[in-house]
């Protein structure tokens, strides 16, 4: 029967499937109901060592809908980091191994551009038990204004001293998360994992304005009247967010052998999950899915991978992980492919033309028939 089972880096998780970093993992009591639905790994929303700097707006959401419909298949958030406290952040996760000491706990964080600061919140969360971290160098709205976020991981420099100075006291393993806004997200990648980061995360949201409200010609969310570019999620980023990883994974193999992937945008189903899996990712991360169906949604999820696994006769997530990548290749090899296809099936039709009557052959009488035929 197949297993859902993964080791990634060391860590041991039930299921592939982990809480992203944001409102399905903002404090203590929801992850811990994430834990007792059957989550993977849960990520914490991104903590700070100055939280008091962090405030949020309501609203700080606005959807898309699928036209003549209710279902929501893009999402905008201007949500920021935590706004609660560091110290109770520490109590709070304490609290959360202890009752779950089993289950991966993996702390997001972001700092400024300071040195201190990073290996201050690494040996903190350390301190209280997190079994891994993720580094948010991708929020694209907000934060960047104090140089953190997107604003570090738009700049490859940038991300590789920042993450090397995270390698250089944590003990537990890192894991980068990747911004979508770049040109080529294969070099944020590779300043990650030259760095010494375990694994990357992508993608975080897309920056993005989510629409305009036609009575009021303001765009939405609107705050007094006024909004900013926010990040984009949903359904509506999977192929994105497919492409992203697929091109992180070639990365993987052709540099960086044994690095982590966890893949990030519009999972909603198993069958979403598998696609990333194929496409190279080790884990699949929900955030906004959780938002739309709840934490209940870890049962379907496990639901739809096994089945997937069991309809393909595969045992472990590692027979098929990466599977797909191999069937990505150039425009120009496309049409050498295609050449090739199209003149060796001339070739054998030309074989069966029947030329001068002592070539007929009872065994393909048929068949030269249809070879001599103009339509």
């Amino acid at each position: 029967m197949p297993t859902l089972e993964i080791n990634v880096d060391g860590l041991k998780l039930p299921n592939p499937f982990v809480i992203g970093s944001g409102p399905p993992g903002t404090n203590g009591n929801v992850i811990g109901k994430a834990f007792d639905e059957g989550w993977g790994a849960v990520i914490c929303k991104t903590i700070s060592l100055e939280a008091d700097k962090v405030t949020n707006v309501q609203p700080r959401y606005a959807r898309l809908r699928a036209q003549g419909s209710d279902e929501i298949i893009g999402w905008e958030n201007i949500e920021l980091i935590s706004d609660r406290p560091f110290s109770v952040w520490m109590d709070e996760l304490k609290a959360v191994k202890d009752k779950y000491p089993e289950r991966v706990l993996i702390a997001s964080i972001m700092e400024e551009f300071r040195k201190d600061a990073w290996a201050e919140i690494v040996e903190r969360c350390e301190a209280v038990g997190v079994d891994a971290f993720e580094l948010n160098f991708s929020c694209p709205h907000g934060l960047p204004e104090r140089k953190m976020g997107s604003a570090m991981g738009e700049n490859p420099e940038i991300l590789h001293e920042v993450a090397g100075w995270v390698n250089a006291v944590a003990t537990k393993p890192v894991w980068a998360k990747m911004t979508p806004n770049v040109t080529h997200i294969e070099d944020p990648a590779r300043a990650a994992f030259r760095a010494g980061c375990e694994g990357v995360s992508a993608i975080n949201t897309i920056r993005s304005v989510l629409g305009v409200n036609l009575e009021t010609l303001r765009p939405e969310p609107s705050v007094e009247g006024y909004t900013t570019p926010g990040g984009y999620s949903c359904r509506a980023v999977l192929p994105i967010a497919l492409r992203m990883v697929m091109e992180i994974a070639k990365v993987v193999r052709g540099e960086f052998p044994g690095r982590s992937i966890s893949g990030i945008g519009g999972v909603e189903t198993g069958e979403d999950a598998a696609q990333f899996i194929l496409l190279g990712a080790d884990t699949v991360q929900v955030c906004t899915g959780v938002m739309k169906h709840g934490y209940g949604l870890i049962h379907p999820l496990c639901d739809g991978l096994l089945k997937f696994m069991d309809k393909h006769k595969f045992e472990r997530i590692d027979e098929f992980r990466g599977h797909s990548v191999q069937y990505f290749t150039t425009h120009f090899d496309l049409v050498k492919r295609q050449r090739e296809s199209r003149e060796a099936a001339k070739a054998k039709h030309d074989a069966k033309m029947i030329r001068a009557d002592d070539q007929w052959s009872g065994d393909e009488f048929v068949q030269q028939s249809d070879a001599l035929a103009r339509g």
